[in-house]
């Protein structure tokens, strides 16, 4: 099992910055990769970011150059750094750690902080 953390969401005008922060606990060395996903009202939830273990990242186009994942593994704790805030990136973002289950993989979930960005 793996329990995550997160906070750092709020209000923020356009053009600001937030900082995301996700702790994990539990069974940390089955974590395989950690990111961030949001759900804006009435619309599916999305990747925004992911960092795997070994170091490589992916981002969805629309953030591209705005935000910025990061790992600090003493502290088990992955960041998303968003500058540039628009509107669009209004929702609820929610950490996600991968980690292997056996032969496979399951997927574990905070639950949720509100990114409200307002014009």
């Amino acid at each position: 099992q793996v329990q995550l953390v997160e906070s750092g969401g709020g209000l923020v005008q356009a053009g600001g910055s937030l900082r995301l922060s996700c702790a994990a606990s539990g069974s940390i060395s089955a974590i395989l990769a950690m990111g961030w996903y949001r759900q804006a009202p009435g619309k599916q939830r999305e990747l925004v970011a992911v960092s795997g273990n070994l170091g490589s990242t992916r981002y969805v186009d629309s953030v591209k150059a705005r935000f910025t994942i990061s790992r600090d593994n003493t502290k088990n704790t992955v960041y998303l750094q968003m500058n540039s805030l628009e509107p669009e990136d209004t929702g609820a973002y929610y950490c996600n750690a991968k980690s292997r289950s056996g032969s496979g993989l399951i997927d574990y979930w905070g639950q949720g902080t509100q990114v409200t960005v307002s014009s």
